[in-house]
């Protein structure tokens, strides 16, 4: 139940962070003078609708976006007379560059906002983790209940009896490779008896025997235990660190900071994950730095909130919404970067006409632009098909 909970309250999350990203489009074009005739939530069929002033406000039947209609977007649209003078293409071009600005900035807000959020509440994660494979706090081995739950143990464990430490670096268990801890934890519960690891301790590779021992293990969705072999210990981990409300505002800055960069980097390594979404769909392993559809966001805020780990949800929110203005950036149409790069490839050009005594040109011809803007919704809705493919056959798993 919470599950279902969480996952719809993510979903609407969406929706309301791409109605606010239309709004930012819409408030900055009525700052500027424009003519907002239509604002929406939703696509499809009109559910409801009031006018208040010059703007119509709506909702649609399928929560999947939302749209602002101004005025004159393009030299194409139809436009009564009277409106000729507030034409979105006939202004400044500052003014057209603040109205699709506007977007992406409100995108941008709402993450630094949550990020806020969540530096007060629960900490921000530091980047700065250790090895993806670094042991950390030691314990002796509990019994798994059904229901999930650890039995009481006393004791130390085999990790502690065989000499590891806090801080160790696992390179390889029994002599395979393993580089994440999910490849970690899935080599030791296939030991059967006494095993190796290899690790890196202060700079120096050292061999340890250890002797796992055998318990039961319950899958998170309910189904049957298997025994595995366990030595109690897990991933080292730097908590996060929280802030008072003053103190919140420039950590929030620096995180949003990195965050962006991250996200741009992300952003550039999409079209290499393909080969990996593939997989994924095809019954490989799933890549966890792949791309999520909104459906497998949500499945993710579900987890999280049937968790209790609010702070992971609005994480992963924020995540979201410094991907979909870093996403609306890229210079390709009917992308907001694409019509950004319209606007000042028009300001370069006629800049150059007056150079050389000549009248403005014409506005950019967009039934020109079609064969482009065709192949990148074809593209990208491939893209987002693989991935919504990937995230219902073999979704990111974030807890084991």
């Amino acid at each position: 139940m919470v599950f279902a909970l969480g996952f719809v309250l993510f979903a609407l999350c969406i929706t309301i962070s791409v109605a606010l990203h239309e709004c930012g489009h819409m408030w900055a074009a009525q700052a500027t003078g424009m003519k907002v005739r239509r604002y929406f939530v939703g696509f499809g069929p009109k559910v409801f609708s009031f006018q208040r002033g010059e703007t119509e406000y709506g909702l649609k039947a399928l929560p999947l976006g939302g749209f602002c209609d101004i005025a004159g977007m393009t030299a194409l649209d139809e436009i009564e007379p009277e409106d000729l003078d507030r034409a979105m293409y006939r202004q400044a071009t500052w003014k057209r560059l603040v109205v699709m600005v506007g977007g992406i900035a409100m995108n941008f807000l709402l993450g630094f906002i949550l990020v806020v959020i969540l530096a007060i509440g629960w900490g921000l994660p530091r980047f700065d983790q250790p090895p993806a494979t670094a042991l950390g706090k030691m314990s002796c081995v509990a019994q798994q209940n059904e229901d999930g739950t650890l039995q009481p143990c006393t004791g130390i464990g085999p990790a502690q009896q065989a000499g590891l430490r806090s801080g160790d670096v696992v390179t390889a268990v029994n002599g395979t490779k393993v580089e994440t801890w999910a490849e970690f934890q899935s080599a030791t519960q296939k030991q059967t008896g006494a095993f190796e690891y290899t690790i890196d301790r202060d700079g120096q590779t050292l061999t340890i025997p250890v002797t796992p021992q055998r318990v039961t293990r319950y899958p998170s969705d309910g189904g049957p235990g298997r025994e595995v072999s366990a030595v109690g210990v897990g991933s080292e981990y730097y908590e996060p660190v929280k802030y008072n409300v003053l103190a919140a505002i420039p950590a929030s800055g620096a995180f949003t900071g990195d965050m962006f960069v991250r996200t741009m980097q992300s952003l550039a390594q999409m079209p290499q994950k393909v080969s990996a979404l593939w997989t994924a769909v095809t019954g490989g392993e799933r890549d966890p730095e792949t791309p999520v559809s909104v459906y497998g966001a949500s499945k993710i805020g579900g987890e999280t909130a049937e968790r209790g780990l609010w702070g992971v949800f609005i994480l992963v929110l924020a995540s979201l919404n410094f991907f979909l203005g870093a996403f609306n950036i890229l210079p390709l149409l009917p992308l907001d970067g694409g019509h950004i790069a319209v606007v000042i490839y028009e300001k370069i050009r006629n800049t150059i006409r007056g150079w050389k005594g000549l009248a403005p040109g014409a506005p950019v011809d967009y039934l020109k632009l079609l064969p482009v803007t065709y192949l990148a919704v074809v593209i990208g809705g491939a893209y987002m098909v693989l991935t919504l493919a990937a995230d219902i056959i073999n979704p990111i798993k974030l807890f084991p």
